[in-house]
């Protein structure tokens, strides 16, 4: 359905929307014949609440696309992330409020270990704790390089955002991020004739902190990704009349709601803190979008059964987030991340819907498998469900005479 469609048909009503986003949420067994981490965990309530509700399972971007963590949020927020494409450098910057500018391009960074052959050994640097991450930053602050600004700051954990300022730069760079271990960091190439500048830029950077990070344990190196420029998009309250607000911990996060026009608030990063800060807030917006972030660490790291026990953290909570009695809930998560791949993943994820108005399917259980059979359909685009919340709530009006 098209967007302007829906900013024709939406109209004011005393409702209220939440979306709950366990990232990461859609899995795999880990054998024949075994169950996702979804469908293991023991999970009552998501189980109940599926029994009242309508379900399916989603598809973010498209059939076998591998969706990153911005796409497939900007797609929950009814936003096609084909047409509205941003790379993590905006959402990173947004997300932690730094003062990005018209014509800077901003790039998400992990400080990674890398071994004696300069090949990547760790990702993420064994997921460095926050205060090791700005003493690296500083140091990597004190790159003088002629011809541009460098603005190198903290995100969390092993993430930073590096922002470049000056005249003619341009976004169309190659990820120097491997996206794998035992390769080599890839040299950062110009996409279009136009950015090669830029490219060359970034390349004497990284060059710079390679030498300014080594003999650092285990951080020595850095890897870049998501170069982008700041978009001019239609926020929620424009699209969809929604006085939105954002309840969400890590930086990227806070940014792709930030970038639709929530209002991002602060919390603590656990569900209990996080809901509470609902709580206090609740009348003051129509929609609520919360995140959990760490389903999605476990699947990467490879950790099934912490995902399990992660995913039965949430459901323990759920009651606190029915006291609030919104009018449309959604659960669903943002991809798929199974722990047998420690990747994100084309799958698509479980979702439902719950509110006085939906009808009902025959899904008992909050699964991969059952959602299969759920009323919203087996592969629905992620797209819909903002409109369909829209309507639940009664801000939706006919269409037509």
């Amino acid at each position: 359905m098209g967007l302007d469609l829906i900013q024709r048909l939406h109209q004011p009503a005393d409702t209220k929307i939440v979306l709950l986003v366990i990232d990461g949420l859609g899995g795999l067994p880990r054998g024949q014949g075994n169950t996702t981490e979804l469908e293991t965990a023991r999970t009552p309530n998501l189980d109940d609440l599926a029994k009242h509700s309508i379900c399916g399972l989603h598809q973010p971007v498209s059939l076998s696309v591998t969706p990153g963590s911005g796409p497939g949020h900007l797609a929950l927020f009814g936003y096609d992330p084909i047409d509205y494409d941003v790379g993590r450098g905006v959402l990173a910057a947004l997300g932690i409020g730094f003062d990005l500018q018209a014509g800077d391009v901003a790039a998400r960074g992990n400080f990674c270990t890398v071994d004696d052959e300069g090949r990547v050994s760790d990702r993420r640097a064994g997921r460095i704790a926050t205060p090791v991450n700005r003493k690296l930053c500083n140091t990597l602050k004190r790159i003088d390089i002629e011809g541009v600004r460098f603005f190198v700051e903290t995100l969390k954990e092993y993430r930073f955002l590096l922002v470049l300022r000056g005249s003619g730069l341009r976004p169309e760079i190659a990820n120097s991020d491997p996206q794998a271990t035992g390769a080599l960091p890839s040299s950062p190439q110009a996409l279009v004739p136009k950015a090669k500048k830029t490219a060359n830029l970034v390349r004497r950077f990284m060059d710079a902190a390679r030498k300014r990070l080594k003999g650092q344990d285990p951080a020595n190196m850095i890897l870049l990704r998501g170069y982008s420029q700041l978009p001019q998009w239609p926020g929620m309250k424009t699209l969809f009349g929604l006085r939105a607000a954002a309840v969400a911990s890590y930086p990227m996060y806070r940014g792709v709601g930030a970038l639709v026009g929530m209002e991002v608030l602060e919390s603590g990063s656990a569900l209990p803190s996080q809901l509470q800060t609902a709580k206090k807030r609740w009348n003051d917006f129509d929609f609520f979008y919360v995140h959990v972030k760490p389903t999605d660490s476990a699947g990467e790291d490879g950790n099934f059964d912490r995902k399990v026990s992660l995913i039965e953290q949430v459901d323990g909570h759920l009651p606190q987030l029915l006291e609030l009695q919104p009018d449309v809930l959604i659960i669903t998560g943002d991809h798929s991340t199974p722990s047998v791949l420690n990747a994100h993943s084309w799958h698509p994820v479980p979702a439902l819907m719950h509110a006085a108005h939906c009808r009902p399917d025959t899904v008992e259980r909050f699964g991969e498998r059952a959602c299969l059979a759920g009323g919203l359909g087996p592969r629905f685009p992620a797209t819909d469900l903002i409109p369909l919340a829209l309507a639940n709530a009664g801000r939706l009006m006919t269409y037509g005479a």
